[in-house]
Parts: C-alpha cells; sequence; structure tokens
C-alpha cells in the first residue's frame, strides 16, 4: 500500500484532472481483510460491500447465464484483493505506467497478479453494438470540471466522495476511523459481454430495411449510434450533432417528451438518467446520479457480419459513487431490470435487461404505439467486484497498520 501510494495519480496535481495518464487502486473486503485492517473498521463498511457482488446477484438480476457460477474466475471470489488501473492514450504510455505500478508489488513476496483485463477506445469512440460511448457524465460541485449537460447543476461532492455534504444536505456514512474513510469512495467493475451478432439478427428481423434497423436501434437505446439524441433529432440521424459534446446531451424531458414519444420512456440512455422524466412522480434522480465509465475489450465484429465469431468481446463497466445500495443498485435493479416506475410493469431494459422470449418493450408513436416482442438477452454479466478507493492519506494508513 506505501509503495502504491506513490503510484497513484494524485488530485492535488493541479494537472490531474485533466491528465491522459493515471494509475488509480481499488482494494475488495477481502483485501481490506487481508491487509490487516482491523475488526471495528471492517465492521464500519456497508453490507453490501462486505458481502461483495456475487452475493449480491439475486438484486442485481445476474441469473441465468449471468449469475456468479459462471463468471471468469477469479471475478467474484476471495482471492481478488486489490485492482489497479492503468489509462493511458496509447501503448507506450500504458507499458509504462504498468510497469511503476507492477514494481510496487512485483519485487515483494505475498503477493501475486492473477487477472488482467486489456481495454481500449475504439477510433470510432463506439462500443461493441455501434453506439458512440462515454457521451454523458454530471459534474460535481468543487471539481471544476464541467459536466456534459449545461442544463443539469453541479451535484454536491458527497453524492461520490466521502466526507462531503451530498443532495440531501448530510454526510454519509464513511468506514472508519476518518483517515481510511475520508476522500475514499466506492467502485463497480463489471465484465460485460456484448453478443453483437444476436443484437444485429433481432434488429433484422424486427425492422425493414437498414434505415429500420437503425430506427429501431435508437429507440431501444434513445440515442442513434453516432451518439444524437432522439431528444433533439427523433425523426433521423444527425451525425454532426452526434460528434459535437457541448450539444448531444444538452436536454431535458419533462416539457417537451414526458410521454416518450420521441426518447421511449424504457430506453436504456433514459432509464438509466431519467433527467427531469420523472417530475410528477416527485422522484429525486439527483441522488441515483453515477460517474460511469466504460471501455471496450476484444476485437469488433466486422460490419454487417450476422454469425457469431466466438470471440469475446464487449465493455469493461466501472461506476464510482458514494453510495453502492443508492446509486448503482437502484439502477440496475429498479430502474433497468424493473419497469414498474414508468408504467411498464415487468419490462426491463431492452439493451442490457434480464431479458428472455417473453421479454418485450413498449415505442410510443401515433396513432397505435408499437411493442416489440420476444427480446434477448444481449449483455451477459463475465464477472465483478465491489471495491473500496481509499484516498492518499489512506493508502498511507493502510501501509503503517502495525499486521
Amino acid at each position: 500500500m506505501g509503495r502504491l501510494s506513490q503510484v497513484v495519480t494524485s488530485s492535488a496535481d493541479p494537472a490531474s484532472p485533466a491528465s491522459e495518464a493515471g494509475v488509480s487502486v481499488a482494494i475488495t473486503f477481502w483485501g481490506l481483510k487481508a491487509v490487516g485492517v482491523p475488526e471495528s473498521s471492517l465492521a464500519s463498511f456497508p453490507p453490501e460491500f462486505q458481502q461483495g457482488m456475487a452475493a449480491r446477484a439475486s438484486i442485481l438480476a445476474d441469473r441465468g447465464e449471468s449469475s456468479p457460477e459462471h463468471w471468469e474466475k477469479p471475478l467474484g471470489t476471495p482471492d481478488v484483493h486489490v485492482v489497479l488501473a492503468a489509462l493511458a492514450p496509447d501503448a507506450q504510455r500504458l507499458d509504462a505506467l504498468i510497469g511503476q505500478a507492477r514494481k510496487a508489488y512485483d519485487e515483494m513476496s505475498g503477493i501475486k497478479a492473477i487477472w488482467r483485463q486489456d481495454c481500449f477506445v475504439q477510433p470510432t469512440e463506439r462500443e461493441a453494438f455501434g453506439f458512440r460511448d462515454g457521451i454523458s457524465h454530471p459534474a460535481v460541485e468543487g471539481s471544476g470540471i464541467p459536466g456534459s449537460n449545461p442544463q443539469e447543476p453541479p451535484l454536491k461532492a458527497g453524492e461520490f466522495v466521502l466526507g462531503y455534504q451530498d443532495e440531501s444536505g448530510s454526510f454519509p456514512a464513511m468506514p472508519q476511523p476518518e483517515v481510511l474513510g475520508r476522500n475514499g469512495t466506492y467502485v463497480v467493475l463489471r465484465k460485460l459481454h456484448q453478443r453483437v451478432a444476436l443484437f444485429r439478427q433481432y434488429l433484422k428481423a424486427n425492422a425493414k430495411g437498414s434505415e429500420g434497423e437503425e430506427l429501431l436501434a435508437a429507440k431501444m437505446m434513445g440515442r442513434w449510434r453516432s451518439g444524437a439524441p432522439l431528444a433533439l433529432c427523433p425523426e433521423q440521424d444527425d451525425p454532426e450533432l452526434g460528434a459535437d459534446p457541448k450539444r448531444n446531451n444538452d436536454f431535458l424531458y419533462y416539457e417537451d417528451d414526458r410521454l416518450g414519444f420521441k426518447t421511449p420512456l424504457g430506453s436504456h440512455s433514459r432509464r438509466t438518467s431519467p433527467r427531469d422524466g420523472l417530475t410528477e412522480s416527485r422522484t429525486s434522480t439527483r441522488i441515483r446520479r453515477m460517474i460511469r465509465r466504460g471501455t471496450s475489450y476484444g476485437p469488433l465484429l466486422p460490419e454487417g457480419v450476422l454469425e457469431d465469431d466466438g470471440a469475446d468481446r464487449g465493455l469493461m463497466f466501472v461506476f464510482i459513487g458514494a453510495n453502492l445500495t443508492k446509486q448503482f443498485e437502484f439502477v440496475q435493479s429498479t430502474w433497468l431490470n424493473d419497469g414498474e416506475f414508468i408504467g411498464a410493469n415487468t419490462q426491463t431494459d431492452a439493451i442490457c435487461g434480464t431479458n428472455d422470449l417473453s421479454a418485450e418493450m413498449t415505442i410510443p408513436r401515433r396513432p397505435i404505439l408499437q411493442t416489440i416482442k420476444s427480446l434477448l438477452r444481449f449483455v451477459v454479466t463475465r464477472g465483478g467486484e465491489y471495491c473500496f478507493m481509499p484516498g492518499l492519506r489512506a493508502l498511507r494508513w493502510l501501509a503503517d497498520l502495525d499486521t
């Protein structure tokens, strides 16, 4: 822990928020036990973190093919103690970062690297299904980094970092002692396999022609594959808008599209971030906001190919926030894998929900609404972890434990 504290990127560096390269470290509950954190401190962590992601499978709808028994080992097991993430714009700088991190543990006994996942952003900035990724992110009060939606006021820092006031005006519970919890946060890591060929087959079977397929894909996602939101261009794609970070997330739902004729209420992007669309229900969406990052792994399936080539491809999903249950678990269980909050009964997310042949999605349109049926499971969970990301002082405190 002491060595890693010299490697990880520090927010004390004025350049770090815009830094192109850096290393982060996060620790599982099993890892905290392994380094000798006192029982009193371990007990101060929330139950969901102590249990770990695999034990929360029923809440997260990780069942069937996505259940922990099918996960890629060692994910979801007590063997995972420390997670290192290195981010860089090119292979040369990535190798340098990994080399620094590796030195922190390679020269010590009792520590071994047991898993690695190489990820990358495609030149097109699109994920495996072909949608532009990484468009939406909130502004955090005090960070100095603007959010992607100018119509969304910055959120209180306590929604994402422990030790600060949150949207309710209170201070979220944090691990003790204070030196361990303050400036820390929780990290969700999930490996999500994407069935690209199956997704393409479904579009082809349920839409007429290539234009119909693109419209159906957009209705399921809430955006065209270019990144252009249906809220701003509901009839046809606008690639120039999709590529413009100053415009492609500048919209709300309530005044202009509260019934979902432009962006269906059950579309993926509207489920994960309803914005002001739940105003009438008096539901606070601001306490559910997440800092979400995703990056691709595996080769892209060539354009137009409809048969699966057997390659493992998908998305490494990362959530960062101060409350696992209030933020990540709520969105996963209530907004993605249930439809009651939008009056859609048992309908789940058409893109990444736990769908089977009985699953369907309602798409509002005039004069008669459309219902697409027999949705399939296009995304399968291959593994994941709940981690605690300590601040630098906490890393040094862990290093100084007398164990």
